[in-house]
């Protein structure tokens, strides 16, 4: 059999050539997992820089698409479910480096001294561990999950909260929708001080309002990545290039899940991912050390995410 890759998913690629001799890999730039790549492919593993829908696997063998992330709105679920592709992602593999990246934006935004109340919004694997660490630090704590029944209204995280942190998937449709879910309407209603974190999906906040807005802000994920607003990213308290979420620890959970998933569905034999030791830049201050590359060169986004050392 053969399996595509993303040749930027660690350990993804070594695992598979040392472990299952019998599978053909061929470890692929995102961008460059087209049609004719996938073709003659049972299975797929992708990042969120590959657009996985029917023209990419009309006419292929693909059997299974794996995504080594927790969101998957890059895939095309719908169409896969309509013609049987068998898909999967990595809820929570990176939970904890999310839940870290938020508290280092607290420690350096706020000094450690506060704010006292926090809003956060999607109650998922990240937003549980963000509002347990919160609590722990003393901060009042507002939750807001529809999909759950959770918590309380977004009028009243944005009317009570000193920071909102956004924790949702993307979606543009269904009962729930989180596209511009921090809109202009939504900012209107928030303390002049509030500090807004999104290091959810790009679209879940309306980068253009919250420009307008003038509240203070921390992007990690952004419309239209990898060509970011340079406008947007200068005025950011913090800024960094999709990395809340890179961790070592956090890459080998999703390479683990990745290959649990295709073991299961092809009847191959079970590889553990053992990870090195991190040497990452994860000393007080990171965040703003990382944010000032990207203020100089927003242009430079992708290759900055390419070159970031797991921490």
């Amino acid at each position: 059999m053969t399996i595509v890759i993303d040749k930027e998913i660690p350990y993804l690629e070594s695992c598979v050539r040392e472990c299952w001799p019998e599978v053909q890999v061929r470890a692929l730039d995102g961008k460059a997992i087209n049609t004719e790549a996938v073709r003659d492919a049972e299975a797929l593993v992708v990042r969120t820089r590959t657009r996985v829908d029917e023209r990419l696997l009309d006419g292929s063998r693909v059997q299974l698409v794996c995504t080594a992330t927790i969101g998957y709105d890059h895939i095309d679920t719908a169409y896969c479910d309509r013609v049987g592709v068998k898909w999967s992602s990595c809820p929570g593999c990176n939970a904890q480096a999310v839940c870290d990246y938020i508290e280092e934006v607290l420690d350096e935004v706020s000094g450690g001294k506060g704010p006292l109340s926090i809003g956060v919004v999607g109650v998922g694997h990240v937003g549980s561990k963000v509002a347990d660490m919160a609590a722990r630090r003393g901060m009042k704590v507002l939750l807001n999950d529809p999909p759950k029944g959770l918590g309380v209204s977004l009028d009243v995280i944005a009317r009570e909260c000193d920071v909102v942190t956004f924790h949702t998937p993307l979606s543009t449709g269904g009962t729930y929708p989180t596209w511009h879910l921090c809109d202009r309407a939504f900012l209107e209603q928030t303390k002049q001080e509030v500090l807004i974190i999104n290091a959810a999906r790009g679209g879940v906040v309306d980068e253009k309002a919250l420009m307008e807005s003038g509240r203070r802000f921390v992007l990690d994920t952004w419309e239209g990545e990898p060509t970011i607003n340079a406008e947007v990213v200068r005025k950011a308290e913090r800024a960094s290039m999709h990395i809340a979420g890179y961790s070592l620890e956090g890459k080998r959970n999703a390479t683990q899940m990745c290959l649990d998933r295709i073991a299961e569905e092809f009847g191959l034999r079970k590889i553990v991912v053992l990870a090195e030791e991190a040497n990452g830049d994860s000393a007080k201050g990171w965040i703003g050390r990382i944010s000032e590359q990207l203020k100089q060169t927003p242009e430079q986004f992708e290759s900055l995410r390419k070159a970031y050392r797991y921490r």
